[in-house]
């Protein structure tokens, strides 16, 4: 190839024209959830550029408060719900969005929307001072309640196998969107000096085993039987441990190169820490479409009835090999103990 031929090749197919030409796989939609796509992504593309100056101006560390999970509040939470509440309430398809920052339900008076969101702004944001990869979770559902009214809580009590897309934003060495709507995977990443959102990973499929685990191997003590087996397990294997405390960032890697990542119940966590909605529900979508699984360590992720808007869920995501392993393990040790009560 010469020189002029190299300068010549073509950028690639940004995500608006992607997501232009993918509007038949949605069956029910005129436009609307494309447009919603394209808000998530502006949005996206303006909490990164927050991101990147956070070292220059006062926007990093704690903001004083706590959310509805009782977690500090970082600075950027705020900014990341702000930014992406703003861009969909401005888009005007989404009726209803709940959020890991906010306690209720959130209206963005567009009552004819025909979509909910529910959305983990900002996932990992304590690791913003160090520079550690963090992002952004979300699921989108069709709402429940009737067009023209409010949307409420029931909107989002649908179980994961009723959402109509979900994705997430990692941001890191580079900036990246992933999304499904149910017809398989695809990974984007940022151009800052065009400000787009190029086609860098199509169809996504994550390997059917891998050599990684990731799990917070500090709460170790507090694992039932038949996790603490597992984890001894995959140290017989030499598996690699790798674990970031950044969800995305964890996901993303065992996605693209197998692995399983876990976040089990605990003595002080006994229904896990992640949120079924706005955590699992979401990557649980994204890993099924990519080939893999998930799991509370029992059933699918995806059928959980939830209860609450923000419900806690084990999770046990990767990988479909591991996933089933850890499973086995679970299921040896709920089965011990079915015998002692008998």
């Amino acid at each position: 190839m010469n020189q002029h031929d190299k300068l010549a090749l073509p950028v690639g197919t940004t995500l608006d024209r992607f997501i232009m030409r993918k509007q038949e796989d949605f069956p029910y939609a005129t436009g609307e959830l494309s447009q919603l796509l394209r808000d998530i992504a502006l949005a996206a593309k303006i909490v990164n550029r927050e991101i990147n100056r956070s070292g220059l101006i006062d926007i990093a560390g704690a903001y004083g408060n706590r959310n509805v999970q009782g977690e500090d509040q970082q600075k950027l939470d705020v900014i990341a719900n702000i930014r992406f509440i703003r861009a969909l309430r401005n888009g005007g398809e989404v009726c209803t969005i709940i959020s890991e920052e906010d306690e209720d339900v959130i209206q963005t008076g567009n009552v004819q929307g025909k979509y909910v969101v529910a959305i983990d702004p900002l996932d990992g944001s304590s690791n913003i001072d160090v520079n550690v990869s963090i992002g952004t979770i979300f699921s989108i559902y069709r709402r429940v309640s009737p067009t023209g009214s409010e949307g409420t809580s029931q909107d989002f009590l649908q179980p994961g196998t009723h959402q109509v897309a979900a994705g997430y934003v990692i941001y890191g060495s580079s900036t990246m969107m992933v999304y499904t709507t149910g017809n398989g995977v695809n990974g984007f990443t940022y151009e800052p000096s065009l400000g787009e959102f190029f086609l860098s990973h199509p169809n996504i499929q994550t390997p059917k085993s891998g050599a990684i685990y990731s799990v917070n191997e500090g709460s170790s003590e507090s694992f039932s039987e038949g996790m603490k087996a597992f984890v001894a397990y995959c140290k017989e294997q030499s598996y690699s441990a790798r674990y970031i405390g950044s969800l995305v960032a964890d996901f993303h890697r065992n996605l693209l190169k197998g692995g399983i990542y876990m976040y089990p119940p605990t003595a002080k966590a006994s229904s896990g820490k992640l949120r079924l909605m706005y955590e699992c529900n979401p990557l649980a979508f994204i890993i099924e479409q990519a080939g893999g699984k998930s799991s509370n360590g029992r059933r699918r992720t995806m059928e959980i009835e939830p209860r609450e808007m923000h419900e806690r869920c084990p999770l046990f995501i990767g990988s479909p090999e591991l996933v089933e392993k850890v499973e086995e393990f679970l299921a040896r040790e709920h089965a011990s103990e079915t015998s002692v009560i008998g």
